[in-house]
Formats: structure tokens, C-alpha cells, sequence
């Protein structure tokens, strides 16, 4: 049984409302979906989702689409799809990081893998720790006594507990003051944590983090801009409040260096900024080692990528800060059949085979760009 095909699509999928970080605000989001045949017409399916372009990072999805197609599809047709950890390290000797695209690629085989086997994927990295795992939330109205009353909504429906403010865009101690103010009305009922999306310089970092820290947040994500890890490592010293690593934290490499320089002491796992999943839990072992803690980040994926997303994390002992893979609430529509399932503050692991969903084509068709 071995792969025939990889195709790949763009989609732009509509929000519910605007989703905004430092660099760009979402309005609709663009994801990349792969799928991967095999010589009797079974399928995998992949997805990774990229924010604003070439805004976030360097993996366009139009890059993404064009070096699968030139580059890495070639090198994996004729193999067997059970042997996708040889066949990522293969591709690795001939491509040069394209992180996303290997994401891509190797988790559509995983899904065509699992289910030629009738297993879910997480038993193909070591198998289910977790059933559900805590679920964050961001609020992003702007308004300081919107965010509270969607905050409370939440709390009472039991959907949330955690809560993330993106502060990396205007005015930081207005952000700061403006973070306060939920914390002091939500209390102990929940935590609370922000996100610069490398927005501040270290001047700003220090006065905003102690004000923050003083105000209970309970985690400051990413202050400082990605080459800063002298920065990082000073911020991470001098204040109680955990410092985290997202875009500074992509490959085995890097989250080394990060560990043996402190420059954080938590880091977001996103499987689609290691190369895959079987990079990202590498990842995980080494802040495990180290003793960061763990948190399951997002692209904001839809349903698919979510549910990628969880069935990797589901395999790690300890998520310290949880997930924030709410995705699929964040859209209008989705591209799977069956859909995300959030309950008592957690999202549920979908059961498989394979990562467990099952794609709606039409939707696929739908969103997809005519390219």
C-alpha cells in the first residue's frame, strides 16, 4: 500500500468576528489542507493554518502549496505511509526547513497511516494520555466591559476558564490597565494571560510585566521580538509570572537553546512551527527535560487542524497551561463532517481512526482558491 498522490488546496474560511494580533487581524483565515492517496484509494488529510500572509512568519500559504508541489510531494510518492517518520527524515535531507509545508505532508500520512491500521493517530506517538485537555479563550472585542461579560458568559456555560488578551497592538499601558480590570472582575474564577506577539522592547516589557504580575496574570507569552533571547532570559529572571516562547520557540534547536539560556521557562507547542508532529514532540521532550512548561498553542486551524492538534498534545504528560486550540469556535463554517466537541472547560480528543474526522468535500470545494 503506498502513496499514488498529495494534493493540495487553499482555503479562506469566514469568522465570526475579527481576530486581532500585533502583526494582523483576522477577518477570514487562510488554511492549507493536504491529502494524500494511497494505491487502493484510501485518503489522509492534513491542514495547517497560516495568519495575515507573510505577516507571522516566513510560510505563505501560497509558499506552502508551491514547494509541496515542486519539492516534497515527489519525494514521497512510492513510499509506505506507515513508515512516516523515515519518510520526514528523507525529505529533511533534500528540504530546508519549509516547516509548515512538512507539517502538511507528514501529518496527512500519519492520518492515512492510522487509518489503514484502525487506530487513532495518538497511537502512533506513544498513545493517549489525556481524554480532554483545559481549553483557553481569547477575548478581543477591545472593550474592556465587553470582554468581561463574554468572560462571565463563558464561565457560566462552563466553555472557558482560561482567557487570553492579545496586548502587542496599541497603546501598552492602556493594554496593561486594560487586562487589570478583567482579572479584578473575574477573580479566581479563572486565569488569566497575555500575549505580545514580540511587540515590546525590554524598557516597556519591564514596567508592563510588573504591572501585570501584580495584577495576577498568570502568564506573559512572547514580550520581546524573537532574536532577543539575552532579553528573554533577563525578563525570565527577574519576574515570578512564567515568561513563554512561542515564535522564538520552532525547531529541536531552538527550544535547546532556549532551555539552556532560560530565555522563557514555558513554551507554546505549535506542530506546524517544528515541522510535524513527530518534531514537536521531540520538542515537548526536551522543555520537559529542562523543566519549561508546556502549552498547546494555535494557528487559529479549523476543525481538522484542531483536532491534529489534539490528538499530539493528548500525548503529552503534562500541558502545565493547557491549550488554546478553540479554532473551530472562531469560524462560521468548517471543513469536516463531524465537528470539535467542547465541554466542563476542555476540549474533547476526537477518537479516530486517524486523527477522526471526516472531511466534507464539498466544503473543501467551496473555500477552496481556483487557482
Amino acid at each position: 500500500m503506498k502513496i499514488k498522490s498529495f494534493d493540495v488546496y487553499i482555503l479562506d474560511l469566514p469568522t465570526i468576528r475579527p481576530h486581532q494580533l500585533a502583526m494582523h487581524t483576522i477577518v477570514s483565515q487562510t488554511i492549507v489542507v493536504g491529502c494524500v492517496t494511497d494505491e487502493e484509494g484510501n485518503e489522509g488529510w492534513s491542514e495547517v493554518a497560516t495568519i495575515g500572509g507573510a505577516s507571522y512568519g516566513e510560510s505563505t500559504p501560497e509558499a506552502i502549496k508551491a514547494n509541496i508541489d515542486t519539492y516534497i510531494a515527489p519525494l514521497v510518492i512510492g513510499k509506505d505511509p506507515i513508515h512516516f517518520d523515515k519518510i520526514m527524515y528523507e525529505v529533511s535531507k533534500q528540504v530546508r526547513g519549509n516547516n509548515f509545508a512538512k507539517t502538511v505532508v507528514e501529518a496527512a500520512i500519519v492520518d492515512l497511516a492510522a487509518r489503514s491500521k484502525g487506530v487513532p493517530a495518538y497511537e502512533l506517538f506513544g498513545g493517549q494520555i489525556h481524554t480532554s485537555l483545559p481549553i483557553a479563550w481569547t477575548l478581543a472585542s477591545g472593550k474592556t466591559e465587553t470582554d468581561i461579560e463574554e468572560a462571565k458568559e463563558f464561565l457560566h456555560q462552563k466553555r472557558h476558564n482560561i482567557f487570553k488578551l492579545k496586548i502587542g497592538k496599541g497603546d501598552p499601558f492602556k493594554n496593561v490597565e486594560h487586562v487589570r480590570k478583567i482579572k479584578e472582575a473575574v477573580g479566581d474564577q479563572a486565569r488569566i494571560t497575555v500575549d505580545v506577539n514580540q511587540a515590546w522592547d525590554e524598557d516597556t516589557a519591564n514596567y508592563c510585566i510588573a504591572a501585570l504580575e501584580d495584577g495576577g496574570v498568570s502568564m506573559v507569552e512572547q514580550p520581546l521580538p524573537t532574536w532577543n533571547y539575552e532579553g528573554m532570559a533577563r525578563l525570565t529572571s527577574r519576574f515570578k509570572v512564567p515568561i513563554m516562547a512561542d515564535e522564538a520557540a520552532n525547531s529541536v534547536q531552538e527550544v535547546f537553546q532556549i532551555a539552556k539560556h532560560r530565555a522563557g521557562n514555558s513554551i507554546a507547542l505549535k506542530p506546524c512551527k517544528a515541522g510535524g508532529l513527530t518534531q514537536t514532540k521531540k520538542v515537548a521532550s526536551i522543555a520537559e527535560a529542562a523543566g519549561l512548561g508546556l502549552y498547546g498553542g494555535t494557528m487559529i486551524e479549523s476543525s481538522l487542524g484542531t483536532a491534529i492538534c489534539a490528538h499530539l498534545y493528548a500525548t503529552i504528560p503534562e500541558m502545565k497551561f493547557g491549550t488554546e486550540i478553540f479554532g473551530p469556535l472562531l469560524f462560521k463554517d468548517n471543513i469536516t463532517v463531524n465537528e470539535m466537541q467542547y465541554e466542563n472547560f476542555e476540549v474533547v480528543i476526537p477518537n479516530g481512526p486517524g486523527f477522526g474526522m471526516e472531511i466534507d468535500r464539498e466544503k473543501v470545494k467551496h473555500y477552496a482558491r481556483k487557482l
